[in-house]
């Protein structure tokens, strides 16, 4: 539903929350497809912000997307604030050139239709 109206409006956007789903998941894919939104995390590492109190087993649950109208400045893990989430801290600069710069994912008709059944099965 967040995807489809981030595209639907059209402008500028930022998506950004835990939203506990791994950044390789199916629906993670899907949600970029349809919205159009970038996620900085790729080629430059998984950033593992869950679960801070356990060393060994962290999973990238906590996401930042963006539309192609910014470029990224920054992205980084910061140290454990007594959660079980780290923070991520994120600088995006607002700027005509970014679309020309990158690439937004796009949907399918077969996306779109997968979309469509999840929204169906949801609760």
């Amino acid at each position: 539903l967040v995807a489809r109206e981030v595209k639907a409006e059209g402008r500028p956007a930022v998506v950004a929350g835990d939203l506990n789903d791994v950044a390789w998941s199916k629906t993670n894919d899907l949600f970029q497809r349809i919205s159009g939104l970038l996620d900085p995390r790729i080629g430059r590492g998984l950033y593992p912000t869950f679960n801070a109190k356990w060393p060994l087993l962290r999973w990238p649950l906590d996401h930042i997307f963006f539309s192609a109208d910014f470029l990224l400045g920054r992205i980084e893990r910061l140290p454990h604030i007594q959660s079980d989430h780290f923070p991520i801290l994120i600088s995006l600069c607002r700027s005509d050139r970014a679309p020309d710069l990158q690439e937004a994912p796009e949907a399918t008709v077969d996306d779109h239709a997968d979309a469509r059944e999840a929204l169906e099965a949801a609760p």
